[in-house]
């Protein structure tokens, strides 16, 4: 059978990442998280003196980016993806509401996207992979053979990132959650280089009022038709 690259992007809290996740499982792929990366660079950041007042201080940051080494490995039991920051895991960190804060500041800036995407084009060359993020199917991946853009209602999007957070045991605010999607909304779509926009021949899935089983099966029907069709 032939293998395929599945690009799939969408707004923030989507559950983007758990989606691609399953999906990966489902039919033996690879899954790695482009926003993981972007995360990791943001971390990076906060862990060197790189914020300032609230912001990313960019040209620091240029002069830095050698020194960022951003890798995967499998965890042998759920067999998810755990990033790594310069050889540490860093899985559980740039999941927090902090650094959710600077991350939009980060994917903005251009010799960041460039490094990130380089590399995420290195990973897809043996095809058999799912990827999520912003831009995968309209920059990573311009030709990939399946492409989903993901979205929901905002504040169903900050429900979910309330829920994940308390679930972790972490303290969070509704309302600051939505404060953070909405405005990562607007730099993500507003931004120079690579913004948020659904491929024209991307598949639109609103998951608002969807079960994860509903999702699962919608994208494993969608999956088989590309997979006939190649």
């Amino acid at each position: 059978m032939n293998k395929i690259i599945i690009a799939i992007d969408g707004f923030s809290s989507c559950g983007k990442s758990t989606m691609a996740k399953a999906l990966a499982r489902n039919i033996g792929y690879l899954y790695f998280d482009s926003g993981a990366m972007y995360r990791a660079v943001a971390l990076y950041c906060m862990q060197n003196g790189l914020v300032k007042e609230g912001t990313i201080d960019s040209e620091a940051l240029r002069g830095k980016m050698k020194e960022i080494q951003i890798t995967f490995t499998a965890d042998p039991e759920s067999k998810n993806s755990i990033t790594h920051l310069n050889g540490i895991d860093v899985e559980h960190e740039i999941r927090s509401l902090e650094v959710s804060r600077y991350v939009s500041q980060v994917a903005a800036l251009d010799f960041v996207r460039s490094e990130m995407v380089e590399q995420q084009r290195e990973m897809g060359k043996k095809k058999g992979i799912v990827m999520d993020g912003r831009d995968i199917g309209t920059t990573v991946f311009p030709d990939a053979e399946m492409k989903v853009f993901v979205t929901a209602s905002a504040e169903v999007r900050a429900q979910r990132r309330y829920d994940e957070l308390t679930a972790r045991g972490d303290k969070a605010d509704y309302n600051e959650i939505l404060e953070n999607v909405l405005q990562r909304d607007h730099i993500d779509q507003t931004r120079a280089v690579s913004p948020l926009k659904r491929a024209e021949d991307a598949l639109l899935l609103d998951n608002s009022n969807l079960t994860r089983e509903e999702q699962m099966d919608w994208l494993i029907e969608e999956f088989n038709k590309k997979i006939k069709a190649c």
